[in-house]
C-alpha cells in the first residue's frame, strides 16, 4: 500500500471513529473516551493554534462572523479527533482571546506580543509538530477552497503535500489549490523550530464557503482530515 493510499484509508478510520465517538455534552462536543492508543513517533506533540482571538478577530467573513471564532471552533474539533487516539495536544487558546502580555496596550502592541507568546510556547514544546488554523478573504466572492501552507524544511512540505491531497479528495473534489512554502513575513511561522502547517480552510469572502465553514458537520469533516494527515506523518 503506497503513502497516499495509507493515508486515505487512515482518514476514513478516523472518521468512522470520530463519528461513532462523539457525544453532546453541555452545549460542547466532548470525547467519550481515548479509543485507539498513540502510535508512531514517541513523545511528538500536535500544537493546534487557532489564529488570531482577542481583539484581533482577523478576517470578517460576508455574514459578518470574525475569523477567530471560526479557527478555534475548527480546533476544538481536531482537539477532539486527536483524543481518539490518545494524541498528545496543546491547544493554544480555548476561549476568544488574546495571548498578549498586560504590558501591551495598542492593538499592534498585543498582536505582536500575542504572537511572540505562541511562538514561545511552541518552541519550547519538546518533539513539537504546529497545526495553524485559519481562514483565507480575498476581494473577489468567486475565490474559494483550502489551502495549505508549510515551513520550508522536508517534513513540514510533506505533511502540507499529504493534507492538500486529502482535503481535495475527502472534502472538495473539485479543489485545485496546490500546497506552497509559506512567505517569509509570517512571524508565526518564520519563529518556530518544528515541522509546521497554516491551513487557510477556506475563503471568507465567498458567500457559499463561508455559511459552510460555519456549520458543525463541515468543521467536523475538516477537523478529521488535518487530524489523519498528521496521524499519517508521525508514522513515517
Amino acid at each position: 500500500m503506497d503513502r497516499k493510499t495509507k493515508c486515505k484509508a487512515l482518514c476514513a478510520l478516523t472518521l468512522a471513529a470520530a463519528m461513532s465517538s462523539f457525544v453532546l455534552f453541555s452545549g460542547r462536543l466532548q470525547m467519550t473516551q481515548t479509543v485507539f492508543s498513540p502510535t508512531g513517533r514517541s513523545g511528538s506533540v500536535l500544537v493546534i493554534d487557532p489564529g488570531h482571538g482577542g481583539e484581533d478577530g482577523g478576517a470578517v467573513s460576508v455574514s459578518g462572523v470574525p475569523e477567530s471564532g471560526i479557527n478555534l471552533s475548527i480546533a476544538i474539533k481536531c482537539d477532539q479527533v486527536a483524543g481518539l487516539f490518545g494524541v498528545p495536544v496543546t491547544l493554544l487558546r480555548t476561549d476568544d482571546v488574546s495571548l498578549a502580555g498586560p504590558e501591551a496596550e495598542t492593538l499592534r502592541e498585543k498582536k505582536r506580543s500575542d504572537l511572540q507568546r505562541r511562538v514561545e510556547i511552541v518552541n519550547s514544546t519538546e518533539s513539537a509538530y504546529l497545526l495553524s488554523i485559519h481562514q483565507n478573504q480575498f476581494t473577489n466572492a468567486r475565490y474559494s477552497g483550502a489551502q495549505v501552507f508549510y515551513r520550508p524544511d522536508e517534513p513540514s512540505r510533506l505533511w502540507a503535500l499529504e493534507t492538500q491531497e486529502l482535503l481535495r479528495s475527502s472534502v472538495a473534489p473539485g479543489n485545485d489549490r496546490q500546497a506552497k512554502e509559506i512567505p517569509e513575513e509570517i512571524y508565526l511561522m518564520s519563529h518556530i523550530q518544528c515541522p509546521a502547517i497554516l491551513v487557510e480552510c477556506g475563503f471568507l469572502s465567498n458567500p457559499e464557503e463561508d455559511a459552510l465553514l460555519q456549520t458543525e458537520d463541515y468543521q467536523r469533516r475538516l477537523s478529521i482530515v488535518l487530524i489523519g494527515s498528521y496521524l499519517q506523518e508521525i508514522e513515517q
